[in-house]
């Protein structure tokens, strides 16, 4: 047996399968690569990157290309096969006197055997795992050689690509009608950043709110009409002066009598600056026009509106016209970072962890941040607009204005009312249930 036409032989098939290891080393480099790196490669620069971007903007032909090739490669490597390395192996075979009689069809086997394990770890697992931890670094550095072959093979990919939307029209498919990021592809990266270090704890936690809030309405964030602190025209200056002193908020609505009669909304720290003793308060000289929101606005168009006119505070109307709360800058912010308690003031946080499994809750809380603690994706009735907060929740629920110690289970939970702020729901206790009956209420 001539050695040399067997060692060219080895040296053909482990050359196909380095050449199959490299075209499966392109496409998974191409198809995984995060467009977002490569923009930012090719704007220094690199012409690698360019050369990648426009394979991933239209990458059909170089699929194409590549499956022409590994083809090409699987039926060279199938004509070589190894024919002439399974008889070399036979001869050798022979001279055991046990194994005479099987020594092609082991030969063979062995051959077969070897071929195909290189084949799958040198031309396909190392390959696409080496692309899949770099793959931005191998795409800028294969995509330029890769488009030439993709010229070069143009006609036959252009044929290929024709014959395969044909199919797909004759199945009936359609590409699909996605965005090129999602926001859950976006918030799994921020997940697994957070876990590598990559992002802080409260970076995620951050994202993660601005994400909520983009579901939100202002209904959700305002401060309710029953807890808004406000200045009445009609009232003695010392009065007033005593409400802005004692609440240090930062503005207070301006009315006459009523809510409803609103005349403007003055800020303190301008209003004290400019007071005198002795002297008028001068309110009404202090109002400033505000902003007036619907009540179903999106939160993000609020904070848009913001921007626009450079005011920071709204107030919320019904769809009466009425007064049914107010939303500042100040609302938004404390959403995204967490509470902020105005300087002296002292105030509970909206969920607190028990020991036993249990959270204390305020009624106040916002549905999608209920939504985020009880890890659920929805609640009976939300899509009707009839809630916006845990309290609105219960109150739709059960179907009536529930008093201290009423409770029910619903989705494995027991929402039980700890305290009630007259007709308003002010602190539930949430626990964990076991029993099945998601209707299962109590009034006491």
């Amino acid at each position: 047996m001539d050695t040399a036409s067997i060692s060219t032989e080895i040296v053909i098939i482990l050359v196909l399968i380095l050449a199959n290891g490299l075209f499966a080393l392109t496409e998974m480099a191409i198809v995984s690569s995060r467009k977002s790196r490569l923009e930012n490669m090719a704007a220094s620069g690199s012409k690698g990157a360019q050369a990648a971007l426009k394979l991933t903007e239209e990458p059909t032909p170089l699929l194409s290309a590549v499956q022409i090739g590994i083809t090409l490669i699987g039926i060279l490597t199938g004509a070589f096969g190894g024919a002439k390395l399974s008889v070399f192996l036979a001869s050798l075979l022979n001279t055991l006197p046990f194994l005479r009689g099987y020594s092609d069809a082991i030969s063979l086997a062995i051959v077969v055997g070897t071929i195909t394990y290189l084949s799958l770890i040198i031309g396909e697992l190392v390959p696409k795992k080496l692309a899949l931890n770099n793959p931005e670094k191998i795409a800028t550095a294969v995509a330029r050689p890769m488009s030439a072959f993709v010229r070069i093979n143009r006609p036959l990919v252009h044929l290929l690509g024709l014959s395969t939307n044909m199919v797909m029209k004759l199945l009936g498919a359609k590409p699909p009608e996605e965005p090129p990021v999602t926001e859950e592809e976006v918030r799994v990266l921020i997940g697994q950043g957070a876990q590598h270090g990559v992002f802080e704890k409260s970076e995620r936690e951050m994202v993660e709110k601005i994400f909520v809030l983009g579901d939100m309405r202002v209904g959700a964030l305002m401060t309710p009409r029953t807890q808004i602190k406000w200045l009445d025209i009609e009232d003695n200056d010392q009065y007033n002066l005593r409400i802005i002193r004692n609440t240090n908020h930062l503005f207070f609505p301006l009315a006459r009598g009523t809510l409803d009669d609103i005349m403007g909304v003055v800020y303190s720290n301008e209003l004290l600056s400019n007071y005198v003793p002795g002297r008028p308060l001068q309110l009404e000289k202090a109002a400033r026009q505000p902003l007036y929101i619907p009540k179903n606005t999106p939160a993000l168009k609020v904070l848009e509106k913001f921007q626009e006119t450079g005011i920071y505070v709204a107030l919320v109307v019904d769809e009466y016209g009425g007064i049914s709360g107010l939303i500042s800058l100040y609302d938004i912010a404390e959403h995204i970072v967490g509470d902020m308690p105005y300087l002296g003031e002292d105030e509970d946080p909206d969920i607190v962890a028990r020991d036993d499994g249990s959270w204390l809750v305020d009624g106040m809380l916002s549905a999608e941040e209920l939504k985020e603690l009880l890890d659920i994706d929805r609640l009976p009735g939300e899509e009707r607009g009839y809630f916006q907060t845990l309290g609105g929740f219960i109150v739709s629920y059960l179907g009536h204005i529930p008093s201290a110690a009423d409770y029910f289970i619903w989705s494995g939970y027991r929402f039980e009312i700890v305290d009630m702020d007259k007709a308003r729901v002010d602190k539930v206790l949430i626990t964990r249930s076991f029993m099945q009956d998601e209707n299962t209420h109590q009034s006491e």
